[in-house]
């Protein structure tokens, strides 16, 4: 199910291949993100155009439009959406924190109104499971609780107790509805706020119920970054070293590779193609912004090492598209974006396998924020 090909000696990254109903996915890897089944502006054809190897949608708006019973009736989420590589759906957990005003959380479940209509809405760790099965999801989310930032420890205590609750609940419907059978994955969520004991705990006890893989949620929701990658840290260390870790919705390039270094292998992040739809383009050099005047006659591709189609295009043109409000900008940034950090996971694992990732991380790091200071 998961390989893990090479492992660095000087920390803890790793290379691996994780087998999927839909195909390998090799790691490290970044995951476009989906959420209603298409990637903003791409085609599922562009998508594959940029190395991604797998995309990740989400639960929670899925049922809501078109609802999952109407997915599976059209042949799952990859016929419907004429994808067929991997698909993560994440659970609809995230949601009840970014919807907190939509939302009621009980020991039963999440009690959504809908964010379009105020349509009522539950999802239960058991209606979680069955709306991915409904999706075809290659890898399927536990419902979990998303802890906010800051938190006092009791309520981050409480919080927890119930993720793992739910957790043993997610397990007994992905057993019950045969999902294994079918090649579908499911991941576990450690939560635990910045309590690094309550991370450990949680981590562990979820580690005990033996799912196929693991992420690491509730992170970057406003704390500090050196307090992000310590939980990072703490919860990676912490979980199966056979198993698959996922480090969900984030993050920069340069937390890429630091999570990387922590022995991370699975990231997703709206980054690459929200920054599209605002001008931002990622370059070895840190971002630039195409709205910038001093683009207006630069006949240079956005990022010269970037090998994708957005690159057979001056920054100039790109720069003359943001300006005329046209659809093609966001496209071909967003393609551009996507591509940047397909090869940035894609050097990693090259780095990984030559023995030299630290050396060659820590320099890419100090010219990428060097680019962006100077940016600014």
């Amino acid at each position: 199910m998961f390989k893990i090909l090479q492992r660095s000696p000087k920390s803890a990254a790793r290379t691996g291949i994780l087998e999927t109903a839909h195909g390998e996915v090799r790691t490290p890897v970044f995951m476009p993100v989906g959420t209603q089944a298409t990637v903003k502006s791409l085609t599922p054809r562009q998508i594959c155009g940029t190395g991604a190897q797998i995309i990740l949608s989400n639960t929670y708006h899925l049922d809501i439009r078109p609802g999952s019973e109407a997915v599976a009736r059209l042949g799952g989420l990859h016929s419907f959406m004429n994808w067929n590589r991997p698909i993560l759906t994440d659970s609809g957990g995230f949601q009840a924190f970014s919807l907190s005003k939509l939302r009621k959380i009980t020991e039963d479940g999440i009690h959504f109104a809908s964010h379009i209509d105020g349509k009522k809405l539950f999802i239960s760790p058991e209606s979680c499971m069955q709306i991915q099965r409904n999706l075809g999801s290659d890898i399927c989310m536990v419902l979990d609780e998303c802890i906010p930032y800051p938190c006092k420890r009791r309520a981050c205590e409480k919080s927890v107790d119930r993720t793992l609750r739910w957790a043993e609940r997610c397990k007994a419907e992905y057993l019950r509805l045969g999902l294994p059978e079918s090649g579908r994955l499911a991941f576990a969520i450690v939560q635990g706020g910045c309590y690094d004991d309550i991370r450990k705990r949680c981590a562990e006890e979820l580690s005990a119920m033996d799912f196929p893989g693991y992420a690491i949620g509730g992170v970057s929701v406003g704390e500090p970054e050196p307090e992000m990658l310590q939980q990072v840290e703490v919860s990676a260390k912490n979980l199966p070293a056979q198993k698959p870790r996922y480090v969900m919705g984030l993050g920069t390039p340069p937390q890429i590779l630091k999570m990387i270094a922590l022995g991370a292998d699975m990231f997703d992040c709206v980054m690459p193609t929200r920054l599209a739809r605002h001008a931002c383009a990622f370059t070895i050099d840190g971002e630039i912004n195409l709205k910038n005047a001093r683009f207006s006659d630069d006949p240079s591709p956005i990022d010269p090492s970037i090998d994708s189609y957005a690159s057979e295009f001056s920054r100039a043109y790109i720069r003359h598209l943001v300006k005329a409000n046209e659809m093609l900008a966001c496209t071909l940034l967003s393609i551009h974006n996507i591509r940047f950090f397909q090869i940035l996971t894609e050097s990693a694992r090259a780095h990984i396998a030559a023995g030299d990732f630290e050396s060659w991380s820590a320099e890419w790091i100090a010219r990428y924020q060097a680019g962006s200071k100077s940016e600014k």
